[in-house]
């Protein structure tokens, strides 16, 4: 485990050095994660603990329910890390008296308090990440990688479309490879009626 970024170093520079984007994007967060991952622990903070820290830090007192949304996780899963956080003194569930149904979940003290120690380990992780590269790159990966995300989530617009709206929107790849039509506005266009 110790050696698993060294791992996918080599298998990326001699093994598949032209695998898939999506493979490499993955690899590149599980790098990162583990960067982080291995500071955080030196805190007694677990990586699944740091992803719901974030969001308390930003939007303190949300339920459990729209936690899991956020973290992009089960609600078992969150429902399991909010017990371990509350035994580490991390956070308080709270129902309302007005509403019985739901838990909330609230930063205590000791929980604010990790913000100041752990939020620069993960700006140390990101500085480590772009060691030797320069800002220009570090600019263009950036509005590449939101590019990408950008095209992935217009193509799941694309996915709930109807089926004859797919179709019409996929038969022109190449006129988006050119700049000249987006996803998004093919969709549009191929949903509207004809006639």
């Amino acid at each position: 485990m110790k050696n698993d970024t060294q791992a996918i170093v080599r298998h990326w520079r001699e093994a598949v050095p032209n695998d898939r984007l999506a493979h490499l994007v993955r690899d590149a967060a599980r790098a990162f994660q583990k960067a982080l991952q291995v500071r955080l622990a030196s805190h007694g903070v677990s990586f699944g603990h740091w992803t719901f820290l974030r969001i308390l830090w930003e939007t303190d007192g949300l339920t459990q329910k729209e936690l899991s949304e956020r973290a992009g996780v089960m609600e078992p899963t969150t429902f399991a890390a909010m017990k371990a956080m509350e035994s580490q003194g991390y956070i308080e569930r709270k129902q309302l008296p007005t509403n019985r149904k739901n838990m909330y979940v609230h930063l205590t003290e000791e929980g604010r308090a990790l913000k100041e120690k752990l939020v620069p380990l993960a700006e140390e992780t990101n500085h480590v990440s772009v060691n030797g590269i320069s800002p220009a790159e570090v600019r263009t990966t950036r509005r590449v990688l939101l590019a990408m995300i950008e095209n992935l989530a217009q193509d799941e617009l694309l996915l709930d479309a109807p089926t004859e709206s797919r179709r019409a929107a996929l038969v022109a790849p190449a006129a988006k490879a050119k700049g000249q039509v987006s996803i998004k506005t093919r969709v549009k266009k191929a949903s509207k009626p004809r006639g």
